[in-house]
């Protein structure tokens, strides 16, 4: 055989999946169909000498996980610079809260907004973060109904059992109505929204309350930004893979999974290269794995029980822009420069959010767009000529699918303008910086990363597709219905996100089943 395992696709986890076989000794080949390495994690050179992040920009997942220290990545060019504040929100009024990893200095910038809510943050932190331990350690592992049983062992978690019993009412509550329960000011209820709102479902989404409640765990581990840009971390995991014997190559498209005697036994790429090995592993889309490059095997039951996971229709787009200056928040605070440090929640009240929300369900662009500002170059000058800086926006909601067919290539450049007018609002002058921009609309998301209906979370993040249920109860172990083909991507569990972890667990059963059949 060519390898012991390939791996289809360089994201993140199929590269994590890679970089764990090759340190236990198994031959792996990756295979890439673009140009350039690390999929959705991946920064490329724009509009001379600026390093622009084409995927995902904030790591805030991966750091709850062993990966970096595991794989000793700091040794292969990967360096992390920590944001704090991580996250800050202004306002119209010239108001601004400000998220630390410190607790106490979080609780310190709520309270200049509202005391209440100063200790009401103070108490919720406190009380989900013995869960979220829990629930991180849960994320590392396969999902089976025992090690979920454990995890939601309320027992262990909290004193009385009235105390358990609320807890478990609030698992159950939308992350909307969990925040509006625990404060009671409009805009640290629209910062908190706006920030669970970035795993995909919406404020009103039953049992999402976690996508907030996980939030605690930052106050223990805050998240840092690779120097050089978000796809530093795909490149060292590359340079790891390498250095262990393994290969990754660009421009080897695949084309189609080979299948033998009922078993996944390699890959053809589009140039005709046959490529076998003991096991394969997608780290593509589960449509793009099942639908197009197993178009040869799958038979009907899986054919439709595939095509029945719900992707959803995305949600978001993105302007990777070069700006003279990062935006100039009208703040009452004197410390304006510091709310560059981290990401910029532009989102002044629940009901914005709402309202943008309405406006993707009726398959339209948001009017007013919940945006999230991205001001890396504040805490990394590599990123950009000398003087000059990078300005990320991200903007919900913004359907794929737009409304009687609409044509997104025809309204790109309108919604680009259109978050950089919302910016105007907090940051007046703020178009006015512009030098030039990469519009990335759903379409382009879908199409530079083959990622379907632009979800980039894959599979919608609802409660019947998470743990033992994602993408589907039979492929929840990272194995699927076709022996030796497995899935490492964020359609597995524990989800999307710079994370890491759905790569971890299944480089884990990869060696698992090598292990069986050896023996």
């Amino acid at each position: 055989m060519d390898t012991d395992v390939i791996v289809v696709g360089s994201g993140h986890n199929g590269l994590v999946t890679a970089a764990y076989l090759a340190k236990w000794g198994y031959r792996v080949t990756v295979l890439e169909r673009r140009d350039t390495i690390g999929g959705a994690v991946c920064t490329e050179e724009m509009f001379g000498g600026y390093q622009m992040d084409v995927g995902g920009s904030a790591h805030f997942l991966i750091h709850h996980t062993p990966i970096v220290q595991d794989l000793e990545l700091a040794k292969y060019g990967l360096e992390y610079i920590p944001l704090d504040p991580f996250m800050t929100a202004p306002f119209p009024d010239g108001s601004d809260l400000r998220f630390y990893v410190d607790l106490d200095r979080t609780v310190d910038s709520i309270a200049r907004l509202n005391e209440h809510d100063a200790e009401a943050y103070r108490a919720f932190i406190k009380r989900w973060q013995p869960l979220n331990d829990a629930v991180f350690d849960l994320f590392l592992k396969p999902p089976t109904g025992r090690s979920i049983a454990s995890t939601f062992a309320f027992r262990k978690l909290h004193d009385s059992r009235r105390d358990r019993t609320d807890m478990l009412r609030q698992l159950f509550q939308s992350y909307g109505r969990l925040i509006n329960d625990t404060f009671e000011d409009d805009r640290v209820r629209a910062a908190l929204a706006w920030w669970g709102a970035q795993s995909g479902p919406p404020p009103t989404d039953a049992a999402s309350a976690e996508f907030i409640g996980w939030h605690s765990l930052i106050h223990r581990t805050g998240p840092a930004r690779p120097l050089g840009g978000s796809g530093m971390l795909t490149q060292a995991l590359a340079a790891y893979i390498r250095d262990h014997g393994g290969e990754v190559l660009p421009n080897q498209e695949v084309d189609e999974i080979l299948v033998e005697r009922g078993r996944a036994t390699g890959v053809r790429t589009v140039h005709g290269d046959v490529y076998t090995g003991r096991r394969v592993v997608s780290n593509a889309h589960v449509w793009v794995t099942f639908l197009n490059l197993l178009r040869n095997w799958v038979p009907a039951d899986v054919r439709s029980r595939i095509e029945r996971i719900h992707v959803g229709n995305g949600f978001g787009m993105v302007v990777r822009a070069a700006v003279d200056r990062l935006p100039e928040y009208t703040l009452s605070d004197t410390s304006a420069d510091e709310m560059h440090k981290g990401i910029q929640l532009i989102c002044p009240t629940p009901q914005y959010l709402n309202d943008a929300y309405a406006d993707y369900l009726r398959g339209e662009p948001a009017k007013d767009p919940a945006i999230v500002a991205m001001t890396f170059s504040r805490v990394d000058p590599s990123l950009a000529p000398p003087g000059k800086h990078t300005l990320f926006l991200w903007g919900q909601y913004y359907p794929y699918r737009l409304r009687d067919g609409g044509d997104w290539d025809a309204i790109a450049e309108r919604e680009a303008r259109k978050l950089f007018s919302v910016m105007d609002r907090f940051a007046p002058g703020t178009s006015d910086q512009l030098i030039d921009m990469y519009i990335q609309t759903p379409k382009v998301i879908a199409e530079k990363h083959s990622m379907p209906n632009a979800n980039v979370m894959h599979v919608e993040m609802v409660i019947d597709q998470m743990f033992m249920f994602r993408p589907l109860p039979e492929m929840s172990n990272y194995a699927t219905p076709l022996p030796g083909l497995y899935m490492a991507n964020a359609g597995q569990h524990p989800g999307g996100g710079i994370f890491g972890a759905p790569g971890y667990n299944c480089a884990h059963e990869v060696r698992r089943s090598l292990r069986r059949r050896m023996r």
